[in-house]
């Protein structure tokens, strides 16, 4: 029974970064307060124990929670809503794990290049110990059927699949496609073209929606860059970008500067593309060896792509293939721009 002195509250889920090492996990907590909310100062701070999500230690563990994004919360439906957060000291300033802070000063850096960012996440569902729809114990038919697929025997997961693109979509997420990918039970949904804070702050959020929808299904979706080893292919974030120079007329020629570029500062990527993904670019499997760059026109098997209606309308964008599945968007965007545009 709704009691009459609710009417008019909200839940706002708050959404954070954590400080867990390589790979930053996802939280959340509920505030109710009185709503509607129609724009991010109407969202108060909040903190939280930083010494349980390894930043803060236990003798000075209060962190703060700033709001700096919101959507509609597609499963709670009505006013409620999602809110994206940086995480701040308890003085306000900046935390060390919070690296949205240093998006917020590449990007203004480089504004009047109105760069664009999208996104390709692949993920994999897990049920136990196996991805799901595996044989118990066992392995599926070599992989070859099942990108694209459609059909009980070639795809597992679509109803979880289409419930999170569906939310995405309800909470004005800029979700622009999903699709099957190589191995069985791995899936891919892709996020742009948007301005960087835009596409990196709605990646997490859509990260989330995807582990708490997949929740109610009893599945667990990994962004592992090698969720399996042996002859399958692993999960990466392709990550398209280009500056409004690129998408004009002659742009190719800034795009293969830019390539050229990215060359220069391979290992330094590589360090900011996520954790564990030598176990991913080996070579195979449509990437190229993490000892090694190059790019080519229309080359899955290079570093950086630059797709074929780029080299044939001489101008576009380029896509770096090399960011992991479970890389830090803030990081992979600010890195892209810093090479790319200075």
């Amino acid at each position: 029974m709704i009691r009459g002195d609710n009417m008019g509250l909200i839940k706002a889920e708050y959404i954070w970064i954590d400080g867990h090492k390589p790979t930053a996990k996802l939280r959340s907590k509920t505030k109710v307060f009185e709503g509607p909310v129609n724009s991010i100062d109407d969202i108060p701070e909040w903190g939280f124990d930083g010494s349980s999500t390894m930043q803060a230690v236990g003798g000075d563990s209060d962190c703060l929670l700033k709001p700096v994004y919101f959507v509609l919360d597609p499963i709670r439906g009505s006013d409620n809503i999602l809110v994206m957060n940086e995480v701040r000291n308890a003085d306000g300033s900046v935390h060390e794990s919070n690296t949205r802070a240093q998006l917020v000063e590449i990007a203004e850096k480089y504004k009047d290049e109105e760069a664009w960012f999208g996104i390709e996440q692949e993920y994999t569902f897990f049920q136990g110990r196996s991805p799901l729809g595996w044989p118990d114990g066992g392995y599926p038919a070599p992989q070859g059927p099942f990108y694209c697929g459609v059909g009980a025997d070639e795809v597992f997961g679509r109803d979880i699949v289409e419930d999170h693109m569906e939310a995405c979509m309800e909470a004005g997420i800029g979700i622009s496609g999903v699709n099957a990918e190589v191995m069985p039970g791995q899936w891919e949904f892709q996020v742009g073209p948007l301005g960087p804070l835009d596409v990196a702050d709605q990646l997490w959020l859509s990260r989330w929606i995807l582990y708490r929808i997949a929740e109610d299904y009893g599945v667990n979706a990994t962004l592992h860059p090698k969720p399996v080893a042996g002859d399958w292919n692993g999960a990466g974030a392709h990550t398209n970008f280009s500056t409004k120079a690129m998408r004009e007329n002659g742009g190719l020629k800034i795009i293969e500067a830019a390539c050229e570029n990215l060359g220069k500062k391979h290992e330094e990527h590589i360090v900011l593309y996520g954790a564990h993904n030598e176990e991913r670019l080996t070579g195979l499997h449509e990437t190229c060896s993490i000892h090694e760059f190059r790019y080519g026109v229309s080359d899955r098997g290079a570093s950086v792509r630059i797709p074929m209606a780029t080299a044939k309308d001489g101008h576009g964008y380029l896509e770096d293939r090399r960011p992991s599945a479970n890389m830090d968007p803030y990081l992979v965007c600010g890195a892209l721009m810093e090479t790319c545009c200075s």
